[in-house]
Parts: C-alpha cells; sequence; structure tokens
C-alpha cells in the first residue's frame, strides 16, 4: 500500500507534502487513516486544549512522503464542539505551531452522501486542493445503494475516489491516485483561507439545498430501508407536521399509561388486599402483626401496584429509542430550545431525565457549551421522572373519574399528560429565565447523526424492560421498605395519653412533625399527614405514596387496611388538596441522591442550593395557586 519500511527518503527529494484528513464522526475516516499510516503514526495534543492530535506518514512510489494529520471528527466547519473548532481552527492556520496543509482529503460515508455532502462544499470554500473518498462502497451496495462518482466528480469540481477503507484492495484507487496524480493536484503552496470566507447563517442553508440537488443527481438507486428513512423525515422533520406527530406520540403513550395498565393493577391490588387479609387472620395482635400490616404491606405494597405503568411507560421510550424516532424528536425540539437559549443537544439529557434525573444530569456531560450545561442540569428535575408516576397515579385515579372524553380520549389519561406538559413547559421558561441575564449569542447550528429507522429487536427491549423492573422492585425492596418501617416506627410510638382522643398516630412522633409542620403548608392547603409524606419522600419519590399507605393504615380506620389507598384518600381529602399535593410533585425537588449528583457535576454548593432553593419555592407558590383557584371555582 505504500507503508514501506525499507523506504529511505533522498536529501534532494522535493518537500513533505501535508494532507488534513476531515470527515464526519463515523465515516471511516480513522480506519483510513490507520491504512495508510501503518505504524507511523504519532499521538499528541493540539496545543492548549485536550484534543489528540493523531498524525502519521504515508510513502509514495517514488519514496516522497506525505504527513497525514487526521482531524477531529465534524459535521461543519461552524464550530458548535471544541473538536469542531479544533478542525477549523487548523484549516484556517490559526493553532500555534502548526502548518497549512497543502490539501485536504474528505472521508464521506457512502451510505449516508446526501447528509455528508454540506461539509464538502464547506469544505471546498477553504480553497484547499480538495480530494473526496467515497468510502463504505461495500455497505452502500449491500444496502442497494447506487451512486455514480463520475457524475458526483463533475457536479462538485473535484477528484471523487471509491474506497472500502477496511479491504486493501478498496484502497487501491486512492494510492493509485495519490501515487500519480497528487502531486499535480497541489502544485504551489497554498494559502489560508480567511474566517469570512467560510459560510454561515443563510449560505449555510443555501449549501444544504446544494448538497440535495447534488446527491439527488449523483444516486442512481437507494435501497428500500434508506429510500423509508427518508421518505418517513419528510414527514415527521416537516416544521409544520412534525411537533404534532410528536405530541401525538406522547399523548398516546400517557393514554397507554392507564388504559393498560387497568387489569394487570387490579391483579396486583386485590394480591395485596388478599395478603393484607392472610397476615391479619394468621399473625396475631402486637407488634408485628401492626409492622407487616401497616408498615410493609400498606407502605410497599401501596407502591407495587404502579409497576404496570412504569414498565408500559418505558415500554415506549425503549420503542421510540430503538426505531430511530428518539433522534428526531431532538431535531424537532431544537427550534424550541433555541428559543430559550438552548440548543437541541440539551434534549437528550432532558429526556433521559423522564427516567430519572440523575443519569440525565450527568448526560449533561456531553454538552460543550457550559452555560447550557449547567442551565439543562438546574431544569432537570423539572422533567417528571418515573418515581412521581406512582404518585401522580394514585392521585389522579382517586380524585379524577375514568370517563372518555374529546371522541374517545381518557381523562385520566388527558391528566397525566398534562402534568408531564407543565413540566417540560416549566423546564423550557426555567431554561429562558436563566439566560435572559447571560450575554447575546449568535445563531448556533444543532447537527446530529441521524439513523435509520429500524424495527425493534424484541429481545433487547424485553431485557431493558426486565432491566427496569428489577430496578424498581430493588428499591421496593431497600429504600422503598427501609423507609416505611422507619417511618412505621416514628408513626407508631410513644402511645397516646390516656383519655387522649382521635388516632394514635397523631400522638406519635411523626405526629408531632406532621403538626408542627402544618404550620407552614396549611396556606397551600397540606395536612399534617401530606406533611409527614413529604419528608420520606425525599428520599425516593415513590415512598410518600408508602407514606400514606403507612399513615392511613395507623389511623385506626379498618376501611383503610380493607380498601385501596386511593379509595382512602377519596374521604380523607378534598379535591383542591389533591390538585395541590400533584402541583408541588411537579416542582417540588427530586429525591437526596439527586441532590448529591449536581453536587459532584457542578462542583459547587451554591448551585446545588440554588437548585433546591428555588424548587421549593416554585413547588409552594405553584401549590398555592392551585388549591386557592380550586377552591374559588368549586365555592
Amino acid at each position: 500500500m505504500g507503508v514501506r519500511d525499507e523506504f529511505t527518503t533522498d536529501p534532494g527529494m522535493p518537500r513533505t507534502l501535508r494532507i488534513a484528513l476531515a470527515g464526519s464522526p463515523n465515516s471511516g475516516k480513522s480506519a483510513l487513516f490507520n491504512a495508510l499510516t501503518g505504524h507511523r503514526q504519532k499521538v499528541a495534543n493540539y496545543a492548549g486544549v485536550t484534543v489528540e492530535r493523531h498524525s502519521g506518514q504515508y510513502f509514495m512510489v517514488c519514496g516522497r512522503p506525505i504527513d497525514i494529520i487526521d482531524l477531529p471528527g465534524a459535521y461543519s466547519l461552524d464550530a458548535t464542539s471544541l473538536d469542531q473548532k479544533v478542525t477549523r481552527d487548523f484549516l484556517l492556520g490559526e493553532i500555534k505551531g502548526e502548518e497549512r496543509p497543502d490539501a485536504v482529503l474528505c472521508v464521506v460515508d457512502a451510505t449516508k452522501l446526501r447528509d455528508n455532502l454540506r461539509f464538502v462544499l464547506e469544505l471546498k470554500r477553504t480553497g484547499y486542493p480538495l480530494v473526496l473518498a467515497l468510502n463504505m462502497m461495500d455497505l452502500a451496495e449491500r444496502d442497494g445503494i447506487a451512486i455514480d462518482a463520475d457524475s458526483l466528480s463533475a457536479e462538485l469540481g473535484i477528484p471523487v475516489i471509491p474506497t472500502v477503507a477496511v479491504r486493501r484492495k478498496g484502497l487501491q484507487p486512492l494510492l493509485c491516485f495519490l501515487n500519480h496524480d497528487f502531486c499535480d493536484m497541489v502544485g504551489g503552496e497554498t494559502k489560508a483561507p480567511d474566517a469570512a470566507a467560510l459560510p454561515q447563517g443563510d449560505e449555510l442553508r443555501a449549501l444544504q439545498q446544494d448538497a440535495k440537488k447534488i446527491a439527488k443527481a449523483a444516486i442512481l438507486g437507494e435501497g428500500r430501508m434508506h429510500k423509508v428513512t427518508r421518505v418517513l423525515d419528510e414527514i415527521v422533520l416537516n416544521p409544520v407536521a412534525g411537533p404534532f406527530i410528536l405530541l401525538g406520540v406522547l399523548f398516546l403513550m400517557f393514554q397507554a399509561v392507564f388504559s393498560w395498565a387497568a387489569w394487570p393493577m387490579d391483579m396486583i391490588d386485590s394480591g395485596v388486599l388478599s395478603l393484607q387479609d392472610f397476615v391479619g387472620t394468621v399473625v396475631p395482635e402486637g407488634f408485628m402483626r401492626s409492622l407487616l400490616l401497616d408498615g410493609v404491606l400498606a407502605g410497599v405494597g401501596s407502591v407495587i401496584i404502579f409497576l404496570p405503568q412504569i414498565i408500559i411507560l418505558f415500554f415506549f421510550i425503549h420503542l421510540l429509542e430503538q426505531s430511530g424516532y428518539m433522534t428526531r424528536a431532538a431535531f424537532l425540539m431544537d427550534r424550541l430550545m433555541s428559543r430559550v437559549g438552548l440548543s437541541g443537544h440539551t434534549f437528550i439529557p432532558l429526556l433521559s431525565s423522564f427516567a430519572c434525573a440523575i443519569p440525565g444530569i450527568m448526560a449533561a456531560r456531553t454538552i460543550d457549551d457550559p452555560r447550557d450545561r449547567l442551565t439543562t442540569i438546574m431544569i432537570a428535575p423539572l422533567m417528571t421522572c418515573s418515581a412521581r408516576l406512582p404518585v401522580y397515579t394514585l392521585i389522579i385515579a382517586a380524585f379524577i373519574p375514568p370517563v372518555t372524553v374529546w371522541g374517545g380520549a381518557n381523562l385520566q389519561g388527558l391528566v397525566m399528560f398534562a402534568l408531564y406538559l407543565i413540566g417540560i413547559v416549566a423546564a423550557l421558561i426555567a431554561a429562558a429565565v436563566f439566560n435572559v441575564t447571560g450575554a447575546k449569542r449568535g445563531p448556533r447550528w444543532f447537527m446530529m447523526e441521524l439513523p435509520r429507522y429500524r424495527l425493534p429487536v424484541w429481545r433487547d427491549l424485553a431485557l431493558g424492560l426486565w432491566a427496569r423492573v428489577l430496578i424498581f422492585l430493588k428499591r421496593a425492596g431497600t429504600i422503598i421498605l427501609a423507609t416505611t418501617v422507619l417511618l412505621w416506627g416514628l408513626a407508631s410510638y410513644p402511645n397516646p395519653p390516656e383519655g387522649a382522643e382521635g388516632p394514635d398516630v397523631v400522638y406519635s412522633f411523626a405526629g408531632m412533625l406532621g403538626r408542627g409542620l402544618e404550620v407552614i403548608f396549611a396556606p397551600i392547603g397540606f395536612t399534617w399527614d401530606i406533611c409527614i409524606a413529604l419528608i420520606p419522600g425525599m428520599a425516593a419519590r415513590e415512598v410518600a405514596v408508602a407514606a400514606l399507605g403507612t399513615i392511613y393504615s395507623l389511623s385506626g380506620n379498618e376501611e383503610a387496611i380493607t380498601e385501596s389507598l386511593a379509595t382512602t384518600l377519596q374521604t380523607a381529602w378534598s379535591l383542591p388538596t389533591a390538585l395541590a399535593f400533584l402541583a408541588w410533585f411537579i416542582f417540588a425537588p427530586q429525591c437526596f441522591a439527586t441532590m448529591a449528583v449536581t453536587r459532584r457535576e457542578t462542583n459547587s454548593w451554591k448551585w446545588t442550593g440554588f437548585m433546591a432553593g428555588y424548587l421549593f419555592a416554585l413547588a409552594y407558590v405553584a401549590a398555592g395557586l392551585t388549591y386557592w383557584t380550586a377552591r374559588a371555582i368549586l365555592l
């Protein structure tokens, strides 16, 4: 391949040529670099940054060496990340200690020609001699994609060479070009381009349209799945229809959470109640009976019932991820994100927060802009995590009738959808407020590689759901169980004084704490029993449900043992109080673990305290407004 150790260059040989190897991530650029340079490679860092610099040498058949510099993968010269900035600055000659290249060898994935051609057109604007390596031609042929390389070369006005970097035979056309035609193409020294010559704003949009026209002329045939992907993208990424489709998908998801889960939830509920009846019959009155009935079964059993809804929610999330639609949703959200000072890059971390805020906050590491990253961390807890689902479901099942509205839509599902939507809107408003005091920034372009649509792998889907089930059961058997048993102890002791009136739990340690907090929370409609549930809810959100189950089981009300918790709440709470409770959980700070991760990711107690403070304030105000508005409407 021209990589020969025995070559020694003649002192009179012309100067060493330099080629910059550019291309998008996953285009096979690194494989081509390795094939050309073999073991003649050096790895260092670019001056002043942590980005690695890969360079190596290729020897022409005449013995003349060519230095090849493998630039970081980039989708555009409009730098939106550190890697892309290094690529841009290298080509502009703005990196200290780096000589300008004599030419650029651009590597493009032939299976994604339509997506990558705009970058090629941007590179042409630099003025460097440009060669296009149309890589992965074997995969293109496998997928039924036929590309006319000669037509593409004529349209672009540059040499286009089909390659298969992972195969020796697939490099022969490129090696032939480097050995015989490359020197003639390079000619004299090149002049570094001016940054002003690079396309920006409307020019980028114009280049995108040019790229589509060129690709259409060069692609003679495309595979069935590529065609399906292109046709579907024209629909789901449409700026008008796309957002409505996304909204419809989310609406369907939350309708299914209630409609599909009703039967298995009833079965689990019946099983827990039967187990409570059995324990009440077999275990004699005393400490152990109360612990099992009022602590373990009333507490943990109140949470386990919501497992079917969590499975259904994650079924849809995994389905959207495997099908390839999730990344399309990020693109659709980019326009909305940009209006609040963020970009589509923040969508994936925020979407992860629907499962749990912790991975969402950690995923913010992928955001290069420090301000965007901090804002994403601050608003991630406003995304409704799966731990809130038992709380929402309990209150909705207790106070929202399961009737159909709007031509068949389930009202309970609509309310659940509205709660998630309120969280999203609140996060966007918070992001806009956080960014309003920052410095003005110019338009930023969001680029992400879109995978092909594909049918889900049902085995992987089942394994993903099983993992979520194990996580939920582990929380139920550890955090929720331990917290519930502790709460049972606090709610059982000390014993009430002689002649005391009302439930025994009122005179317990938990009752004392609840009545003390009631002074603070009474203005927003919360009673002492709700105040008790808020405290263990900071360990894990669903523990609030377990806490309510334990408190009402110890309240002396026999119906609380024989009936479901939802039925008990219908008589214990007013509708304004229930709605205020929902509003509180939309905004209230996440569990202690989320705060700990926030402290680690921001390396700041100040920002962690700010997050807790503003979320508590939002929760209190939202719950109060909801309570008094509901009371005014119902009076």
